[in-house]
């Protein structure tokens, strides 16, 4: 059995959201010109938490606006039904870890037909844990399930969700549909689609990557 193999069989499985089990739709630039801030600044939780506090209550406001339209214009990503479905087939611990809040999560997911997977003690969002990459949200979630690191698995598609599962312990998926793979030092797997992990489940894995060169033997 492969590496691979070892990881996609773990029990308990964390996901990002936006661009993982949903389509991308954000465009991170307009955002962060939406919110006033600067080419030096690219994480927006941090700007807003550095600003007086009436001004981070405007700009937070505004900042939830967007991602409520964001949310309204997604759709599930390819493969994450079947996914998740196989997942609780197999009786796997399933869990959301956010950069958004726990509100709007709910609200995307049921956008996308996707809210009924998760219970909401499940989904962590930026008022529950500090945000990624800090590891405190898969602590807790692995804390409540009585779960160890090494039993658990972080997908996500962006550089923040592969640095918190490797700063929480766990195994780490790449889902990049370009296959640019920019930070393979931080991925354990990386995919195409969410659609090959599916496959890779039912087999050794070995045929169902589309890039090839992308894993980390």
């Amino acid at each position: 059995m492969t590496v691979q193999h070892h990881i996609l069989a773990r029990r308990c499985w964390i996901f990002d959201l936006d661009g993982t089990l949903t389509v991308p739709v954000h465009d991170f630039p307009a955002i962060r010109g939406e919110l006033g801030m600067s080419e030096n600044d690219s994480d927006i939780l941090l700007f807003l938490s550095s600003l007086p506090s009436e001004e981070a209550a405007v700009r937070h406001a505004r900042l939830i606006e967007i991602e409520y339209g964001l949310a309204d214009r997604t759709t599930a990503a390819p493969g994450a039904v079947r996914l998740l479905d196989q997942l609780l087939r197999r009786n796997a611990r399933i869990g959301i870890l956010t950069r958004n809040t726990r509100e709007i999560a709910l609200h995307t997911l049921g956008q996308i037909g996707l809210k009924g997977y998760f219970t909401a003690d499940d989904i962590l969002g930026r008022d529950e844990a500090v945000p990624k990459p800090h590891p405190e949200g898969i602590e807790k979630l692995l804390a409540a399930w009585g779960n160890l690191p090494d039993e658990a698995v972080m997908v996500g598609d962006y550089l923040f969700d592969l640095q918190v599962g490797r700063a929480a312990g766990t195994a780490t998926i790449h889902v990049d549909s370009s296959c640019a793979f920019r930070w393979p030092e931080l991925a354990d797997i990386a995919v195409a689609t969410l659609e090959e992990l599916v496959e890779a489940m039912s087999d050794d894995g070995a045929g169902y990557f589309t890039c090839q060169a992308s894993i980390q033997q």
